[in-house]
């Protein structure tokens, strides 16, 4: 039996994704890793290390720029996935796309896929500590429920923001808007 379901259809194929416009000079690729689908599904998360230089104690999906050696932005999305929290890209059936997401402050253009991967606790995942505090598990329920908008000051400026909050863990931005994007395809 297949585990994708139908969640592929709810989906972008990766050429029409990355053929949609987005803003950003720096090519880069975030894995959504979604367990449980479709009975209990969640996704993982990192929280970043705080003392980075970008994007310092943000949560958000494992992924990062696209290196010359990469295949294609998918190929990306597998390998950060693998050097930040030790998935193994074999373990993922990647079921689809979304469209892409600019970054405002750093200038990155996201392209989000989305996998299928095995309960989180059964695939040795483990924390890059050069990038990762943390591997965040989180149900879809729990995220739904943690989701409001909310006026954020960042840099000095206040910006109108969707966010997700779960277990004190505060999801915004990028990282936010792709969320939000998947949530409503699979509702």
């Amino acid at each position: 039996m297949e585990r994708n379901g139908d969640i592929g259809a709810l989906l972008l194929g990766a050429a029409e994704a990355q053929a949609m416009e987005a803003h950003g000079g720096t090519e880069s690729a975030v894995l959504l890793p979604l367990y449980g689908w479709p009975h209990a599904p969640g996704l993982i998360f990192t929280e970043r290390r705080a003392d980075l230089r970008r994007h310092a104690g943000e949560v958000s999906f494992p992924g990062g720029r696209h290196d010359p050696g990469d295949a294609d932005l998918e190929a990306t999305a597998l390998r950060e996935a693998r050097e930040e929290i030790a998935l193994d890209p074999a373990a993922v059936e990647v079921v689809g796309a979304l469209p892409p997401v600019s970054t405002f402050v750093t200038g990155y253009r996201i392209q989000p896929f989305v996998g299928l991967v095995d309960d989180p606790r059964a695939l040795g995942l483990e924390p890059n500590p050069t990038e990762v505090e943390t591997v965040l598990t989180l149900s879809l329920g729990r995220l739904r429920e943690g989701y409001e908008m909310r006026r954020l000051i960042r840099r000095g400026v206040a910006i109108h923001t969707p966010t997700y909050e779960v277990d004190g863990q505060l999801i915004w931005g990028a990282t936010a808007r792709i969320l939000g994007d998947f949530l409503r395809r699979i509702a």
